[in-house]
């Protein structure tokens, strides 16, 4: 478990660093790959991107927290850097946040964030306007203690994600819950809103002082760069579903051209050659090993 344990060692101390820590979504094990050769410093297992890309279905809490671990596993066993798994709200009651520290902390992944959408989860970026109910304050707080007195090893990073900005409740009730998260043992606090101009979020930051590190999740509020919001005080910023999007319009793309074209050479000048594919998953390597 050494390399488990740098990895989250590495997690924490870029929560403090005085830079931020850059985390892209994957949705696969070759996503995650390429994501940490382009340099950026954390992998983050997008519940998003592997119910869309993995099972075809909503990001509805229809993925179950075994196939969701399966993901991250493979995930982390291909690269060197730091993953967070998007654990939606625990996959069920207090219970169920318990067993999914257990399995991912034994499984080697560095972190996990788990918020306080109520079961099944309902999307943060769809559309829709109107208040929900959110997992009542007190007992999101219950489930947090609970996991972090049910970690075997102080490294593992648990990342509280609040949703009362995107279910309408308001800030004061955001800085309310921050601070119970934080004193329910929390590693660091994820804060959501749908406000592009990031009005509505800056009024969080102005208001709590609870001291833990913030992340935030621009996909809502994407022309901030990662400088802009470390500067307004987030210490990790997360690139959630661009990968995925990317390579949806990608295959999308080539699709269409294929049934325009009937040729395959049609969209030669358009996907990469077939060697570079073998390249990225070291294939001659192991046929080298093989022939030894």
């Amino acid at each position: 478990m050494e390399k488990a344990t740098n990895k989250r060692l590495n997690l924490r101390e870029g929560l403090k660093d005085s830079k931020p820590i850059v985390a892209v979504g994957a949705h696969d094990a070759l996503s995650a790959q390429m994501i940490q050769k382009h340099g950026f410093d954390a992998i983050w297992v997008s519940g998003f991107g592997v119910s869309t890309m993995q099972f075809a279905i909503p990001d509805a809490n229809l993925v179950t927290m075994t196939e969701a671990l399966a993901a991250a596993t493979r995930m982390d066993t291909v690269v060197d850097i730091p993953v967070v798994a998007d654990c939606d709200n625990g996959f069920g009651g207090l219970a169920n946040v318990v067993r999914t520290i257990h399995e991912y902390e034994r499984a080697g992944v560095a972190g996990v964030c788990i918020e306080d959408n109520l079961f099944p989860k309902r999307n943060s970026l769809f559309n829709g306007k109107a208040k929900r109910d959110l997992i009542p304050m007190e007992e999101q707080a219950k489930r947090i203690k609970a996991a972090k007195a049910a970690q075997e090893t102080e490294e593992f990073v648990f990342i509280a994600r609040i949703e009362s900005l995107i279910a309408r409740h308001g800030i004061e009730d955001a800085c309310r819950r921050a601070d119970a998260y934080a004193e329910a043992g929390a590693d660091a606090i994820l804060i959501h809103s749908k406000d592009k101009t990031l009005q509505e979020i800056e009024g969080f930051l102005s208001q709590w002082q609870g001291g833990l590190p913030l992340v935030a999740v621009p996909s809502l509020f994407p022309t901030f760069t990662v400088e802009e919001l470390h500067k307004k005080g987030f210490q990790m910023i997360i690139l959630a579903n661009q990968v995925m999007r990317a390579a949806i319009k990608a295959m999308e793309q080539t699709l269409s051209t294929l049934q325009q074209k009937r040729c395959a050479s049609a969209v030669d000048e358009d996907i990469v050659p077939i060697n570079y594919v073998f390249d990225l998953v070291k294939t001659a390597e192991l046929y080298a090993l093989e022939d030894k």
